[in-house]
């Protein structure tokens, strides 16, 4: 989740027009099997709408000496089932894998005192290398 958290690093992409894109990392610890490791998460994730499909997100691969600077082994994201074709195409020339199966444990958006504050999902992860 990233609620109230602050991005360590963000790229900005501008065109003519203002923003074209962003995209915030965080280092934070994930636990991989028994080991808290720590990785790279990579959201707020946005597009200008008129530059959707334009293949502007391949751009991702900018954050690459950034992420070989923060010292992590990898990074990575979540993103919703609906988004599967979108993300594939980082996938197509090795810059990316996409995982299934996982369990993500995050923040609930709303907070409300007689539910939990904590959500489990299955969610797809993105992992850049």
């Amino acid at each position: 989740s990233w609620a109230g958290a602050r991005p360590e690093r963000r790229a900005i992409a501008y065109d003519s027009v203002g923003i074209a894109s962003h995209m915030g990392v965080l280092r934070r610890f994930i636990k991989v099997g028994e080991t808290d490791l720590l990785v790279a998460e990579l959201g707020l994730y946005g597009v200008r709408p008129d530059l959707e499909r334009m293949g502007i997100a391949h751009s991702v691969g900018a954050l690459i000496p950034t992420l070989r600077e923060l010292g992590v082994p990898f990074a990575f994201g979540t993103v919703r089932h609906a988004m599967r074709n979108h993300v594939e195409r980082y996938c197509q020339n090795g810059m990316a894998s996409i995982l299934t199966g996982v369990r993500v444990r995050s923040s609930i958006p709303e907070v409300n005192p007689d539910l939990p504050s904590t959500r489990t999902e299955d969610p797809l992860v993105v992992v850049f290398p």
